[in-house]
């Protein structure tokens, strides 16, 4: 009885890795991606973390994430052209913007790209993990301090 209790923990828990939602991270600040990294470890799998645009695209074809974490300022290529590539690509990856930019302007060129979310660095911490789930689940998020359009 104890064996059997013992194994169904460790097949519990092999399922729950299998089903932790991959998520690829790109931000041009290397101290971003460790803060961001480490919030999300315990309840994600972050499979990558790029600095530019263009490694972006090739790491998102090569690791074919659920979910990709994107700043929009970035060298090289900058968020928002990666992802309306990303996206002609043909990825099925959801996408959610982490970026300092609140503009509508920003916010409206991002979600045209089919990005489903948009987080503010300021609410990392609160907004982050509840972006990640929604847009996996196919629903929009914006933090609360972005105000939607009409």
């Amino acid at each position: 009885m104890q064996i059997r209790s013992r194994t169904s923990r460790r097949v519990r828990d092999r399922i729950g890795e299998l089903s932790k939602i991959r998520v690829l991270l790109a931000d041009d600040h290397g101290d971003v991606l460790d803060t961001v990294a480490r919030l999300l470890v315990p309840e994600f799998d972050v499979v990558g973390a790029v600095t530019d645009g263009y490694s972006l695209l090739s790491a998102a074809e090569r690791l074919k994430p659920d979910v990709v974490i994107v700043d929009i300022s970035m060298p090289i290529l900058n968020g928002i052209e990666a992802v309306r590539r990303l996206m002609e690509s043909g990825s099925q990856a959801q996408v959610v913007f982490l970026t300092i930019h609140e503009s509508s302007d920003y916010v409206r060129a991002a979600l045209a790209t089919g990005a489903l979310g948009y987080v503010v660095k300021p609410r990392l911490g609160v907004d982050l993990s509840v972006a990640i789930k929604e847009v996996h689940a196919g629903r929009s998020y914006l933090s609360p301090s972005i105000a939607p359009e009409d």
